[in-house]
């Protein structure tokens, strides 16, 4: 009787343990499968919020994207950049950019050293009524140390002395030979003239550097490159009236942008940065 009890018991407790362990692991299962579930569509969640940002991001607008293409003369090289720093700049000599507006460069804005390249693209139907928002004064530069002794222009015409000057297609070229016909040295400084620059930063760093003893380019320039030259200025006679004028291109990629370039240049602001790099009031 003892024994057929304790077989009883045994086999309670064994099945007990058995539904136990049912129980435990149908629990068991249902957690993982949850868990699964939740870790899915935490997954699916977080691919959702990541494709979303992504969308948004990619179709943010570029920066930089109204920003004008601007053609300019070499001499606003350092100063533009100041009023706009993020237009597309290239820098050059006024004919030369002229002549790449003539061929179909893609350009907004154009800013000449001279009134004579803007009349002839204006009167080709290439650009907008140009503006005046500069003027600027020729002078004479001289290496630091002025080893030719060059103490004033009529001292340019002395045998030996290398004078540099831009080409005729450029307006310091221009301004420099309208000025020696003022001082009626035409012929003598022309036999001086070793090189003829395409723009005025090259007629500037041939003479830091030495290869020549003269050059003529603006007092801004000159401003510029302040302890690598000295700078003689011109009798008043003989300096050339300078003007710088803006216009936006008729076949402008970006109208608007380059009409607002135009009108910041004329903008109090920027002429109060023209002033102070050294160019006079239109």
């Amino acid at each position: 009787m003892i024994a057929l009890q304790t077989r009883r018991a045994a086999a309670g407790i064994a099945a007990a343990i058995g539904l136990s362990a049912l129980a435990v692991g149908c629990g068991s299962g249902s957690s993982s499968s949850t868990t699964g579930n939740s870790a899915t569509a935490s997954a699916s969640l977080s691919s959702s919020s990541s494709s979303s940002s992504s969308s948004q991001t990619s179709s943010a607008p570029a920066p930089g994207g109204s920003q004008p293409t601007v053609l300019a003369a070499a001499s606003l090289t350092k100063v533009f950049p100041k009023i706009e720093p993020g237009a597309k700049y290239t820098f050059g000599g006024s004919g030369m950019l002229a002549t790449q507006i003539e061929q179909g460069a893609p350009a907004d804005v154009y800013a000449a050293a001279s009134p004579k390249n803007p009349a002839m693209l204006l009167a080709k139907g290439l650009i907008d009524k140009p503006s005046v928002f500069a003027t600027n004064t020729l002078v004479l530069i001289v290496p630091k140390r002025n080893p030719a002794h060059i103490e004033s222009v009529g001292e340019i015409t002395k045998p030996g002395v290398k004078i540099v000057i831009c080409n005729a297609t450029v307006p310091c070229g221009d301004y420099a030979r309208t000025a020696f016909e003022n001082l009626g040295i035409t012929t003598t400084a022309m036999k001086n003239v070793v090189s003829q620059a395409t723009d005025v930063t090259q007629v500037v760093a041939e003479v830091a550097s030495g290869q020549a003893d003269v050059g003529f380019v603006y007092i801004t320039d000159a401003k510029a490159a302040m302890g690598k030259v000295s700078v003689v200025h011109l009798p008043a006679a003989a300096r050339p009236g300078t003007l710088d004028e803006i216009a936006v291109v008729k076949k402008a990629p970006d109208p608007a942008a380059a009409k607002a370039f135009v009108a910041r240049v004329l903008s109090s602001g920027a002429q109060a940065t023209l002033r102070a790099a050294g160019f006079g009031e239109p």
